[in-house]
């Protein structure tokens, strides 16, 4: 039962809340249940099927409409007398600003990415409004909380990049099942079904071409009356025939691997072009979601593994569905887990080249979880970490400091807690966001290009949206929709020089400062000259560094845990990680249930990779994010541990 102090902050309150998904439905809920009057959602998505099974205020009839208005009204029908505010936006809109957030007394965030996370933890800093994270992946789930300059922001540990590849692996020597997908999804699918413009490494001429000067985009282009099955079957022979030989062609590359085997459609197919002999009949519709190449070909189970066989008539049978149902969208495709035809292709091509380079096959069904990053969310979780969202609210409404936790929910209980509270850490000083400290960055000045340092950096790695690069005094780059025609051409050419040629030569010692108006926020960057960089462990051509994990000064008994407890006991952990990054909390297997459990008690460290070790699992699991599906399965290989950090005082 609220005390009375806590009903006059609830009903006190203004509450912004984003995400209106799985963690949103239960946390809308929770908040209208507690007394809470006055709540504004922001939510960009529609209601999918997919989300009916845990997003319990949305029906089947709901499907295709806005998750904030619809929440909004089944909420109302069990609480009529508060204010609901729906936007039906991304949080990234250039109205949802600073002067935007500083209306509300707390944001509560239920995301499921990193990108929006951080533009909220930005935008929350400079408009000095508290907020409350969260993130649930399966039963694993976590809340923390964020107040400008007594807790740690959420970026004040650096958060790990997606799982990047390099070309040369994917292109040419595959050696896992996650690089046939790679493949198949981001090259083969995007040059077939996407922006033609694009570039893309799958331009090899053909054995037809090799002798003519007509560009190698051609292969790809279907030729004037050309039946769709031969043109299928000419591209099956290009990527999985061709292109191999091609590769197999430089010796030096295979004498340490297993050398792949070229495949041609004659040689796993008849001469006689495929046939459907399932439900065709099924095909014939304008709804894009029921065109199927497995119903066309009366393959049902998705679990099972296709032959080399059905592998290659899935494969030629989704191509001849695109141009011939869904010829319009040919051009503006992109991979989406949610279009079955999309998925089916994407299987069926990575399986063929994955029979190429003797890598095991996959079903469509554990092919999609790869390709689509999915995992199956549990509504149980999405409910406690709601509760435990609004527990924390309730706190940073009355500026209950003292009390704030961050809250990580386990799977398997460890000396019967299944709920792990730990005292949020202090800000790092090493924070770029919150502490404003410098950054360095390892760069080839004389070959990177402006664009480079832009998508790769100031996008990609410090999430700015609308980022502007000054050198001194000199303004390098600027993004933004109120800018001149000259001043747009005269960026857009910067973009393509090398940062030594530009107006303001960038050259090792040279300060950038990057600025996010909307988010604002400053950051200065120093440059530092590097000609080389090993492809496999820096793609990007690039070394960002200086943000770095807090240390924890140490103490007088480097032994002792806290409370009697030795380092031996502490070290009997269970290690838990939730969402794109946020803390790995060690939990040890025994903490004295009379005492009260502070930071002390806990061994607390810092991994540079996300992820999450399972007491009966050898495997790794990357990118968790709410529960809408976000997580990557990679092979073990370990935990990088950093420092350890002290709490707030």
């Amino acid at each position: 039962m609220a005390s009375e102090e806590q009903l006059y902050a609830i009903k006190g309150s203004k509450v912004l809340m984003v995400g209106a998904g799985g963690i949103g439905c239960e946390l809308l809920k929770t908040l209208a249940l507690s007394g809470f009057q006055d709540i504004h959602i922001i939510d960009m998505d529609t209601i999918e099927v997919s989300n009916l099974n845990r997003q319990f205020l949305f029906r089947q009839s709901h499907v295709g409409q806005s998750k904030a208005k619809v929440a909004r009204d089944a909420v109302l029908k069990f609480r009529p007398h508060i204010k609901i505010t729906p936007y039906h936006a991304n949080v990234k809109d250039p109205d949802f600003n600073v002067d935007f957030f500083k209306q509300f007394n707390v944001v509560l965030n239920g995301l499921d990415n990193l990108d929006a996370r951080r533009h909220v933890n930005r935008l929350c800093l400079a408009a000095d409004v508290p907020l409350v994270e969260s993130g649930t992946t399966g039963f694993l789930g976590q809340v923390t909380v964020h107040v400008k300059g007594k807790t740690e922001c959420y970026e004040c540990q650096p958060k790990p990049a997606p799982k990047s590849y390099p070309v040369c692996t994917i292109t040419s020597t595959p050696s896992k099942f996650v690089h046939c997908i790679v493949w198949a999804k981001d090259l083969l699918f995007a040059k077939l079904f996407g922006d033609k413009n694009q570039a893309n490494d799958l331009n090899v001429r053909s054995s037809d071409a090799a002798g003519s000067s007509e560009p190698a985009d051609n292969v790809f282009e279907r030729k004037t009356d050309e039946k769709i099955e031969q043109y299928g079957r000419r591209i099956f022979d290009h990527v999985f025939g061709y292109n191999i030989e091609v590769a197999l062609s430089n010796e030096e590359t295979w004498k340490n691997r297993n050398r792949p085997k070229p495949l041609y459609s004659r040689d796993v197919l008849s001469d006689e072009l495929t046939q459907p002999n399932g439900d065709v009949e099924k095909g014939k519709t304008d709804d894009p979601a029921s065109i199927s190449a497995m119903t066309s070909l009366g393959l049902k189970n998705p679990q099972e593994i296709w032959s080399l066989k059905e592998n290659s008539k899935v494969f030629l049978e989704a191509l001849k569905l695109f141009f011939v149902k869904r010829e319009k969208d040919i051009g503006n495709l992109s991979f989406d887990k949610d279009d079955q035809l999309a998925v089916e292709f994407v299987t069926a091509a990575a399986n063929i080249r994955a029979a190429s380079f003797g890598i095991p096959l996959h079903s469509l069904f554990e092919a999609k979880g790869i390709a689509g990053n999915i995992v199956h969310a549990v509504a149980t979780t999405n409910a406690i970490i709601a509760g435990l969202i609004v527990i924390e609210a309730i706190k940073v409404l009355q500026w209950d400091a003292s009390s704030y936790r961050m809250t990580y929910c386990l799977e398997h209980p460890s000396r019967k807690m299944l709920l792990m509270p730990v005292e949020p850490f202090e800000p790092n000083k090493s924070c770029y966001v919150c502490s404003e400290t410098p950054l360095s960055l390892e760069i080839n000045t004389h070959r990177s290009k402006l664009r480079d340092f832009v998508e790769k950096i100031v996008k990609a790695k410090l999430g700015m949206n609308l980022p502007l690069i000054m050198h001194g005094s000199a303004l390098l780059y600027e993004a933004g929709d109120d800018l001149d025609e000259d001043m747009v051409a005269n960026y857009a050419a910067n973009l393509e020089k090398v940062l030594f040629e530009l107006p303001s030569p960038v050259k090792s010692g040279t300060i950038l400062t990057v600025e996010d108006l909307q988010q604002e926020l400053i950051c200065n960057i120093n440059i530092k000259h590097r000609e080389e960089f090993d492809e496999e462990k820096e793609p990007d051509g690039m070394l960002l560094s200086g943000w770095t994990q807090a240390i924890r000064p140490e103490k007088e008994n480097a032994n002792s845990v806290g409370n009697g407890e030795s380092a031996s006991d502490a070290s009997q952990a269970v290690a838990v990680e939730l969402e794109e990054g946020n803390e790995m909390v060690e939990v040890p297997a025994e903490i004295p249930a009379a005492k009260k459990r502070k930071l002390s008690d806990i061994s607390v460290t810092r991994s540079s990779v996300t992820r999450i070790a399972e007491t009966n699992s050898n495997k790794i699991v990357e990118e968790l994010d709410e529960d809408d599906d976000d997580i990557v399965m990679l092979d073990d290989d370990g935990f990088s541990e950093i420092g350890k950090k002290r709490k707030s005082q």
